[in-house]
C-alpha cells in the first residue's frame, strides 16, 4: 500500500474530528494535492456516513464516484457507540479486510488518503483491538485532533504520551478553533501550552489551527 495515508484521531468525541479532516481536505485539495477522506467505522447512521457527508461539504465537492461506491464508508453500524459495541448490537462484527481494500483503492487514486476514526485513539474497535492498536498494525502517520476546551490539555497530553510509547508518527496536531462557548483565557493558554509541549516533545510535529469556516 502507498505510504500516503493518515489516521485522524482526536482526544475523544467532541474534539471535532470531521470538521478537521474536511477543512484539511479542502486545504490539500486547493494546493493540488488530491486528497480524498475515508470514515474508518461509523456509527449511528444506515446507509450513510454522516462524517463522509460533512467531509464533503467542508470540501465542497459533493458526493464522489468513491462514496457511490462505499470505499470511503466501508463499514456502518446503526447505534451510536464505540466500534465494538455498535458493531455487537447490529450483529455483525467489523470486516477489518473489507475496510482495507478500500482504505488501498483510495490511496491508489489520489494523493492522499484521510482515514478519519471513532472516538479517541484508546477507542475500542473489538474487544481485544483498540483504534491505536490498528494504527499500529498499519503504521499509519496520525493526525491529532484537540480544542481549547477546558480539559484539553489533559487528554491531548494522555494521547500524546499513548503516541510516544508505541513510537508511532505524529504528524500533525490539528487545533479546532471552531467550539462555542469557549473561555477565551483557558483556549490561549492551551493553544501556547500545546505548542510549546510539542516544541519539546514532538519537534518535526506541525501545529495546525482550523479556523471557523463561513
Amino acid at each position: 500500500m502507498k505510504q500516503n495515508i493518515y489516521f485522524v484521531s482526536g482526544i475523544d468525541t467532541d474534539a471535532g474530528k470531521s470538521y478537521a479532516v474536511g477543512y484539511l481536505a479542502r486545504q490539500w485539495n486547493g494546493q493540488g494535492i488530491r486528497t480524498i477522506t475515508q470514515k474508518l467505522v461509523q456509527t449511528g447512521n444506515d446507509g450513510y456516513s454522516e462524517d463522509i457527508a460533512l467531509h464533503r461539504k467542508l470540501m465542497g465537492t459533493g458526493y464522489t464516484k468513491e462514496d457511490e461506491e462505499m470505499l470511503t464508508m466501508p463499514e456502518i453500524y446503526s447505534y451510536p457507540a464505540s466500534p465494538h459495541l455498535a458493531s455487537r448490537l447490529d450483529n455483525r462484527p467489523i470486516d477489518f479486510d473489507k475496510i482495507e481494500r478500500a482504505t488501498r483503492i483510495l490511496s491508489e487514486r489520489y494523493d492522499v488518503v484521510l482515514l478519519e476514526g471513532a472516538g479517541g485513539l484508546m477507542a475500542p474497535l473489538t474487544d481485544d483491538c483498540l483504534t491505536i492498536d490498528y494504527i499500529v498494525e498499519k503504521g499509519y502517520p496520525i493526525i491529532l485532533v484537540t480544542s481549547g476546551k477546558l480539559g484539553s490539555i489533559n487528554h491531548t497530553l494522555l494521547s500524546l504520551e499513548a503516541v510516544a510509547r508505541r513510537d508511532l508518527t505524529l504528524y500533525m496536531v490539528a487545533y479546532n478553533l471552531f467550539s462555542e462557548n469557549q473561555d477565551k483565557t483557558i483556549h490561549n493558554d492551551t493553544k501556547q501550552y500545546i505548542a510549546a509541549y510539542l516544541r519539546k516533545n514532538f519537534p518535526e510535529t506541525q501545529l495546525m489551527e482550523v479556523p471557523v469556516l463561513d
